[in-house]
């Protein structure tokens, strides 16, 4: 769900999540050698899966990103799920950087499953944590119940028997684009190219490229994995093996994968439409895979689509209201509008899904009671001396953890972004679905909303 594009960042950590499916647990750490390793465990499930990551996390950021916390959630309910930061990245030992050999990192992984009192567990692995877990698959049997291989691949450079890698030249570009632009989200257009232009995704992708890694680790890294060549392998892993791969995938070919597939015995090769690389991008479609093969039972899913009323609030010149109050000033009027938003989204019976910039995203399960709550917001934020406004709209949303996203959510963003100070301003979808209450409209005329498909019929809330 991308913000409005006149959102002013606000003053507290982003990603802010309401009623998480999950709580984070503590950070423990493994030891390594003179390494510590940060990893978490969640839920209390039998069976243990161990999560690799790739070459960059932060166990922190993780559980500001709504789509990876349903991850987790999901992971929970039928494992014991263990996750981890890697030495020289996120929240393990920065000593040693991005540059570790093979055998390094699966000392590593013996130390976190151990740690973790994991004697076997499925091992899934992701981008370039790929062919360390093939290694370590192939050496450590008796550790691995199963292994899972997400848009991974064998090799990092392409060459005339393996042409499914990208060149040197990518991988000189890929080096100066982290040198330039490292820290801005610079990765999320290949990683995820159908959330590119999400705005709130692209500032919680830069804040964890820079938590995650620096420059130099990231350089360092990004060398390592173009070099890695585990292709002699893939003939000796014998544990229960899925590889799961999007036909479309920018960042890894899925070449390589059916050449994993062919080479590892008894492999099981799962196909899935999209371009998206991140797993956190419509990431139900790699977890019922995965799920299916670890318990041999096909999940079964709640209904994840229902039709709802979508409640957009903003302060109004939030920035001048800055200026004017200094941080602290400003700090106290954002925390009484959060109580006010809480007691007015509470007693007309919706959800509050996040906040967003100085306002909140808030669902409901009838129009009228949308609209109730949006005109008791804007009223009593007026006693805290700033001015709000609104935007409602009616439509099918998807529900992704505890957030929500689709066209119906773009929609009413950017109808709130056509409303004026202290304005409730609705789509015509909701002055439909109110007829014959008493609330009262004013025409506000027919608009192109950025983004969205045809001309919209506006209208505000009368007083």
């Amino acid at each position: 769900m991308a913000l409005p594009a006149n959102a002013t960042p606000r003053r507290r950590a982003p990603g802010t999540r309401i009623f998480p499916a999950v709580h984070a647990p503590e950070i423990s750490y493994a030891r390594s050698g003179d390494v510590h390793l940060a990893y978490q465990v969640v839920g209390d499930q039998p069976r243990d899966l161990l999560l690799a990551a790739g070459w960059l996390s932060h166990l922190e950021t993780f559980w500001e990103e709504p789509g990876l916390v349903h991850i987790a959630d999901r992971i929970a309910s039928f494992s014991r799920f263990i996750w981890f930061d890697k030495r020289g990245i996120g929240m393990s030992d920065r000593t040693g950087g991005g540059a570790q050999p093979l055998e390094a990192r699966i000392d590593d992984v013996r130390a976190v499953l151990d740690a973790a009192g994991s004697e076997r567990a499925t091992f899934v692995a992701i981008h370039e944590a790929g062919p360390m877990a093939m290694l370590y698959a192939a050496t450590h049997p008796e550790r691995i119940d199963s292994l899972v291989l997400y848009g991974t691949w064998p090799k990092g450079t392409c060459s005339d028997d393996y042409p499914w890698a990208p060149p040197v030249t990518y991988h000189e570009r890929v080096a100066e684009a982290i040198k330039q632009r490292w820290g801005t989200g610079m990765s999320l257009r290949a990683m995820s190219p159908s959330r590119a232009d999400d705005e709130q995704l692209r500032e919680w992708y830069a804040k964890h490229e820079r938590l995650g890694a620096s420059p130099g680790t990231a350089l360092e890294a990004a060398a390592v994995s173009a070099q890695t060549d585990v292709r002699d392998v893939l003939e000796s892993i014998s544990v229960p093996t899925l590889i799961v791969h999007r036909v479309g995938d920018r960042v890894a070919d899925i070449g390589g994968a059916r050449f994993m597939a062919e080479r590892i015995p008894n492999a099981t090769l799962v196909e899935l439409e999209g371009s998206d690389h991140w797993i956190g991008t419509n990431s139900d479609q790699v977890l019922d895979v995965i799920q299916e093969f670890v318990t041999g039972a096909k999940p079964h899913h709640q209904p994840n689509r229902i039709l709802t009323t979508i409640l957009f609030t903003d302060l109004v010149r939030s920035t001048e209201r800055v200026v004017q109050l200094g941080d602290a000033g400003w700090s106290s009027v954002l925390d009484r509008h959060d109580q006010v938003v809480a007691r007015e989204v509470d007693r007309y019976r919706g959800v509050r899904v996040k906040h967003t910039g100085d306002g909140v995203l808030a669902t409901f399960d009838g129009p009228a009671r949308a609209i109730g709550c949006a005109t008791a917001i804007r009223d009593a934020i007026q006693e805290l001396g700033v001015e709000a406004r609104a935007g409602l709209h009616t439509g099918e949303v998807e529900l992704r953890g505890s957030d929500i996203a689709g066209i119906a959510v773009h929609t009413a963003a950017r109808v709130m972004a056509r409303a004026q100070p202290n304005e409730v301003l609705v789509s015509r979808t909701v002055t439909d679905l109110v007829a014959g209450s008493t609330i009262r409209f004013a025409a506000r005329g027919e608009h192109e909303l950025k983004g969205v498909p045809g001309r919209w019929q506006l209208y505000a809330v009368a007083d």
